[in-house]
């Protein structure tokens, strides 16, 4: 099992962890999810067929339990939006990588794509930062998010339509300031 885990945390963490932190924007709730996702590798690879890759596999599951935190959350605030917060958070640290929330903050351009990006429909939000972030192909990226590979696309369109509506939007009116 140790192995199992050893292995998955070795080749994976750091992409898994910016790819959940991305999704709910706080420090804490994605290390709780991190470690649930970790908790589930280790107690269905014993199952993992080998269909696609074990990456895929792993976001897709890492889906999966961020979907669920959010439904979770959801039924008890009633607006997921709530959890999209821009507000910082403590300052742990728990290795000498920089965090994403670190990373964006270093750049006034990326901060403000993300704040648009947190603007965009969950699934296009899910495609985008898969696509673009993750770097996965469209066949991986719609195995995570069991979508056909049409949708992955038409998807991918649209949001990036969207952002740059929203960014032209935030250039004209802010005169190019982040939010």
């Amino acid at each position: 099992m140790d192995s199992i885990f050893e292995h998955f945390y070795t080749n994976y963490h750091n992409d898994l962890y910016q790819f959940i932190f991305y999704m709910v924007k706080d420090r804490h709730i994605c290390e709780d999810l991190v470690q649930d996702v970790y908790i589930k590798v280790m107690e269905s690879h014993h199952s993992f067929r080998g269909d696609s890759s074990e990456k895929t596999w792993l976001f897709s599951i890492a889906r999966h339990i961020t979907v669920d935190y959010f439904r979770k959350q959801k039924r008890k605030r009633k607006r997921i939006l709530d959890f999209f917060d821009w507000s910082e958070k403590g300052h742990i640290v728990r290795d000498q990588h920089l965090l994403p929330d670190e990373i964006a903050t270093q750049n006034d351009m990326i901060r403000t794509v993300y704040y648009y990006l947190d603007k965009c429909t969950p699934d296009q939000k899910s495609v985008l930062l898969l696509r673009y972030m993750q770097s996965f192909s469209i066949q991986e990226t719609a195995d995570i998010l069991n979508f056909s590979t049409s949708k992955v696309k038409t998807t991918q369109h649209r949001g990036l339509k969207q952002l740059q509506k929203y960014m032209n939007q935030h250039h004209e009116e802010e005169g190019g300031n982040a939010p």
